[in-house]
């Protein structure tokens, strides 16, 4: 009996100096044995609110976060307007101290759109990110990562797309503001079975949010999505951050948001996106809502 009360003692302990290993991550399935520095609130900087499958930071961390996206299609437009909804749930485990699970994809969407009614479930896509510079003193952090799409959601949503994903993402502090930016690139592996074509493509976001007090942060972002290589281009629009499409023309848009911390281990965040570009595509505005809970 006492062998294995010490035993569960042991266990217990080895995962409370897990959890409490790396003040930036919390919790860490195999911790180094440095001491993590201690980050001042001010220094924390705001995870990404929109275009949540692509916008990825450079912080190893442990987490889940909740998304609801309420997309608008232009009135008129080439899918005759209407609306999409997106519910999905993000997770993400610090392996170590610089390594990171993400599961980044998933989730239901409704099609509510003039040419498209229809709802079904999403693909799923995870990878690993490395993130080899982590200077909390001049707060500079640099990370690259690399996924995979798996082809398993409903074609009836756009979805059944295998694609491969490579990315690097920056993040750099002044005192109370953050700065924050990410690069993707992606191939699609599922070329011969897309009767809407298919498509190189790259994207990139930029990341903004200022420390006010320790309950909120206003957000600003940016994110640009561009088709590098259009093969059998069979609708006049890209697919944004939706699907793969065979092509397109380039689309940025600008967010503007904010978190609320109620208490220390939640971030509640909204932001309200609008494009910047005009043309033949698929966003019209969108507003998206998201919870983080930290571990």
């Amino acid at each position: 009996m006492k062998r294995r009360l010490l035993k569960l003692t042991a266990l217990a302990g080895l995962f409370l100096s897990a959890a409490a290993t790396n003040a930036q991550a919390q919790f860490v399935l195999f911790p180094s044995s440095e001491k993590a520095p201690e980050v001042k609130p001010e220094n924390t900087f705001v995870h990404p609110v929109t275009s949540p499958y692509f916008h990825e930071d450079a912080f190893v961390t442990t987490d889940a976060r909740a998304w609801f996206l309420y997309h608008d299609f232009p009135s008129g437009g080439v899918i005759d307007g209407g609306n999409a909804k997106v519910y999905a749930l993000q997770v993400r485990v610090a392996l170590t101290n610089q390594l990171q699970l993400v599961a980044y994809k998933d989730g239901y969407t409704d099609f509510d759109a003039g040419l498209l009614q229809d709802d079904g479930w999403n693909d799923l896509a995870a990878g690993l990110k490395w993130t080899p510079i982590q200077n909390h003193e001049k707060q500079f952090y640099l990370s690259v990562g690399a996924g995979y799409e798996f082809p398993v959601g409903d074609p009836g949503v756009l979805q059944n797309d295998g694609e491969v994903r490579v990315w690097a993402a920056v993040n750099k502090g002044f005192g109370p503001l953050h700065l924050g930016g990410t690069v993707n690139f992606f191939y699609p592996t599922s070329r011969g079975d897309e009767p809407l074509g298919y498509s190189e493509t790259m994207s990139w976001h930029f990341h903004a949010d200022y420390y006010v007090c320790q309950w909120f942060s206003p957000v600003v972002e940016v994110n640009g999505y561009h088709v590098l290589n259009k093969h059998n281009e069979a609708v006049p629009f890209s697919g944004i951050d939706v699907t793969n499409l065979g092509g397109g023309d380039d689309v940025i848009s600008l967010g503007l948001g904010a978190e609320l911390r109620p208490m220390e281990k939640l971030g509640l965040r909204a932001a309200w996106e609008t494009p910047l570009t005009s043309g033949d595509d698929l966003f019209g505005w969108r507003v998206t809502v998201s919870a983080v809970i930290s571990f």
